[in-house]
């Protein structure tokens, strides 16, 4: 973690191979499932698997409800997935930019799950308001593993 909280992370043995875990991550109609954070609702429109370079759309709630698009700028199939979210508007497109980072790393007993929060390309607007969040968005990110934990093994 940087002195200014720029990159949060948090880890996870989840005793499931990668590939499981993955198929969860890649999967936009699913991320209502896993979000500890209980801000995120459905995909919008015809919401495929993840690839690099797709766009997806999410309903969100927090406080009032909003929209985010998010595109895919990395992707290893069952090792890493990123994207970086923005708002669907014009004025949206200068709203956010932080990365939401997934990497697995197969161990003995299962997969280590890496999240990550990087708000280093986020927008200098919301930047500071976004960064007194941070301990908060890591408790909700240990939620989320432990939800993709027992999603991927019950």
């Amino acid at each position: 973690m940087s002195d200014q909280r720029e990159v949060e992370t948090v880890e996870r043995l989840i005793a499931a191979p990668p590939e499981a875990i993955f198929a969860l991550l890649i999967d936009p109609n699913r991320h209502q499932d896993i979000d500890g954070s209980g801000s995120v609702g459905n995909a919008k429109g015809d919401a495929k698997p993840l690839a690099l370079g797709s766009t997806f759309g999410m309903s969100m709630r927090m406080g009032l409800p909003y929209s985010m698009v998010n595109t895919v700028i990395e992707y290893e199939e069952n090792r890493r997935v990123a994207w970086q979210t923005r708002g669907p508007t014009r004025i949206g497109a200068h709203v956010g930019g932080r990365i939401w980072r997934y990497e697995l790393e197969p161990l003995d007993g299962g997969t280590l799950v890496r999240e990550s929060w990087d708000i280093t390309s986020e927008s200098a607007f919301t930047k500071p308001l976004v960064r007194k969040g941070a301990s908060k968005t890591r408790e909700n990110m240990a939620e989320t593993l432990a939800r993709i934990d027992e999603l991927v093994t019950s």
